[in-house]
């Protein structure tokens, strides 16, 4: 199986050194920067708007990425937009929202339309942020609604980058291996 697809001629496009692990599917306008990854079982339909993953960023194992089409009320739809170091979780749902640098969205956790993720966030596992609803930088959330839980440590926000660095050290393993 070939995980990138074209969906009305548009191919996704990959930076230098970007990994794609063969059983994920990425359909149209997807762009994933250079050194990021999208690991097993991991969707991404560009197909109603576009999708744009920055740089050392990782996708993982089960996550689902989508958009929103034009409507009246939105007459350009919503695109998905992730920054760079940013590590995406097993089994997260991102739609139609934006995510910004240094950030990791633990487990499970599901982000909807036009929610904002400002730089050096850490979402917990299994949280939901509701559409609209913007993450204030350097802030641990969780829950179901999201709520702001507590500064993070200056650990906290050394761990971020270093999160994004272990999946390029690890994407550069399985290239070397294939």
């Amino acid at each position: 199986m070939k995980p990138l697809k074209a969906y009305k001629d548009i191919v996704p496009t990959l930076g230098e050194r970007a990994f794609v692990e063969e059983s994920a599917v990425i359909y149209g306008d997807v762009q994933l920067g250079d050194d990021s990854s999208i690991w097993p079982l991991v969707v991404a339909r560009g197909d109603v708007n576009h999708i744009r993953i920055g740089e050392r960023t990782n996708i993982q194992d089960g996550s689902v990425l989508h958009v929103t089409r034009k409507s009246a009320s939105l007459p350009d739809g919503l695109s998905l937009l992730i920054g760079n170091d940013v590590t995406i979780g097993h089994k997260v749902m991102l739609h139609a929202c934006t995510i910004g640098n240094r950030v990791l969205v633990g487990m499970g956790a599901i982000i909807l339309d036009g929610a904002l993720v400002e730089d050096d966030v850490i979402i917990g596992a299994g949280t939901l942020v509701p559409p609209g609803k913007r993450l204030e930088s350097g802030f641990l959330y969780f829950g179901s609604p999201v709520r702001q839980a507590r500064p993070l440590t200056e650990e906290e926000k050394a761990f971020l980058p270093e999160s994004a660095d272990n999946y390029v050290r690890l994407k550069n393993e399985y290239l070397q291996q294939n």
